[in-house]
């Protein structure tokens, strides 16, 4: 048997615990009257290195804004999740009708069929098949 003395939540406490040998495993926890125990050990001293200031936070202004592609008149869809691009169906030039479906996403091991949000021709496609795209990212445009 082993006596140790715990401190829980500021009170001491003295207790025994007996060693178990090899195979056995667990420990035994017999708990003994509450005894004063004086703290006699010093803590060592800290040595302190100097913190360095954070920098500070670059306002949304001064940060350099993401490539934004070059949007002529029409309906930009980006992408609704991020996700990648399993399949383009439509190719530039082509002419689409609202609902149709353009692009295969998958997302979260699911593929979803991203339809046009308007009817119109494609008069750019900004992403490729087997590309990672983000929430909002370009997708196409549609004029």
């Amino acid at each position: 048997m082993r006596k140790f003395n715990v401190k829980v939540n500021g009170k001491t406490y003295a207790v025994e615990v007996e060693e178990v040998g090899a195979g056995q495993g667990g420990f035994t926890y017999q708990p003994l009257q509450q005894a004063p125990v004086q703290q006699s050990v010093q803590p060592a001293p800290v040595q302190q290195t100097p913190v360095q200031p954070a920098p500070a936070p670059v306002p949304e202004a001064q940060k350099a804004p993401k490539a934004a592609p070059v949007i002529g008149e029409g309906e930009l869809m980006t992408a609704p999740m991020p996700g990648t691009i399993l399949d383009i169906l439509v190719s530039e030039g082509q002419k689409v009708n609202k609902g149709d479906i353009v692009l295969i996403l998958e997302a979260m091991k699911m593929e979803n069929e991203i339809a046009a949000i308007a009817d119109g021709v494609v008069s750019k496609i900004y992403t490729s098949k087997s590309t990672n795209v983000s929430a909002g990212d370009p997708l196409l445009t549609i004029s």
